[in-house]
């Protein structure tokens, strides 16, 4: 019996769908609201907006544009992707109506909302998903947690704790119909891997669908930036991320997707770690790896359910 190394975005479209779906990003045109208390360490939303997507354009055009420059054939279709910002913190009666115009979309398959924990209205996870229902479609709501340990949050100026990620995954899993994903960052300044292990582990144990993973990237003109100038923000060179990754991923059950393992801020943004290298061939280099190695996600947390004997597809 084959089975991937990786449960990418990849494999669970093709096992859910039976095809490859794109993502179109979309935004509202929101402030995130943690920028009114100085905003995160690390981020700076120039650095991650697809060079597609215009915000002043209306939904429609958003979409228009995206399935032009960035499925390009490639996807017949796609999940709207509202990483921009923080679209939750749209009061829930206008933000239904919005989401609505693009479940409108045949080739739309469903919602990815990436959001923060403490932007999850008490009224908003019923109204996803009657609007869900109604459409027949899909809707992840992504968390930015980055760390299960109140230290690093305060660090990096997240303004939320991991008791409000818990109340936030608690509200959408007591409703039925929508799926819960965990954003990670690895190497946050001051954790350790024992740390990082253990936020992976817990966030394993909670009814999440989803992760994302990425190492910590240093945008020009950030706090962290100026922390990595004072040599205060270490990163990762590409051979220690990889053998990080091979010691993890063993951790994370194979029912969960795997929807990124590194960052891909716009390179001239980006100060560190400047790696040159593609996503697509990291990706290549860590399965060849893994599969040298014989290592797999879920390895060490569903044994039982495979043997070392197994073939595995190398997707």
């Amino acid at each position: 019996m084959n089975r991937p190394l990786i449960r990418t975005f990849g494999v669970h479209c093709r096992e859910r769908y039976g095809q490859t779906v794109g993502k179109i990003p979309l935004d509202l045109g929101l402030v995130c609201p943690n920028r009114t208390r100085g905003g995160c360490l690390f981020c700076r939303p120039a650095s991650f907006t697809p060079f597609a997507l215009r915000t002043s354009d209306a939904l429609r055009e958003q979409i228009r544009r995206g399935k032009m420059l960035l499925l390009k054939g490639r996807f017949r279709t796609y999940f709207g992707y509202f990483q921009q910002e923080t679209s939750t913190a749209l009061a829930t009666g206008q933000l239904i109506p919005l989401l609505s115009q693009v479940l409108a979309d045949p080739d739309c398959r469903g919602l990815i909302l990436s959001t923060r924990p403490d932007a999850i209205a008490d009224d908003l996870p019923s109204a996803l998903a009657r609007l869900i229902q109604a459409n027949g479609k899909t809707c992840l709501i992504e968390l930015g947690l980055q760390s299960i340990h109140d230290r690093s949050l305060r660090l990096l100026n997240r303004n939320h704790d991991f008791a409000d990620f818990l109340d936030a995954v608690d509200k959408l899993h007591s409703i039925d119909g929508l799926e819960i994903g965990a954003h990670l960052i690895l190497g946050i300044p001051g954790e350790s891997e024992a740390d990082m292990l253990a936020t992976v582990q817990t966030v394993c144990t909670l009814p999440v669908q989803s992760l994302k993973l990425h190492h910590l990237q240093v945008i020009a003109d950030t706090p962290l930036h100026r922390l990595y100038l004072k040599g205060l923000a270490p990163v990762f060179t590409r051979q220690e991320y990889c053998a990080l990754l091979l010691r993890l991923l063993p951790h994370i059950p194979t029912h969960i997707t795997l929807h990124r393992l590194w960052s891909t801020a716009h390179p001239d943004m980006l100060v560190a770690p400047r790696w040159h290298c593609l996503t697509g061939e990291l990706s290549k280099q860590l399965q060849r790896t893994m599969a040298e190695r014989g290592v797999w996600q879920g390895q060490r947390v569903d044994r039982g359910n495979r043997s070392a004997e197994e073939k595995v597809d190398k997707r």
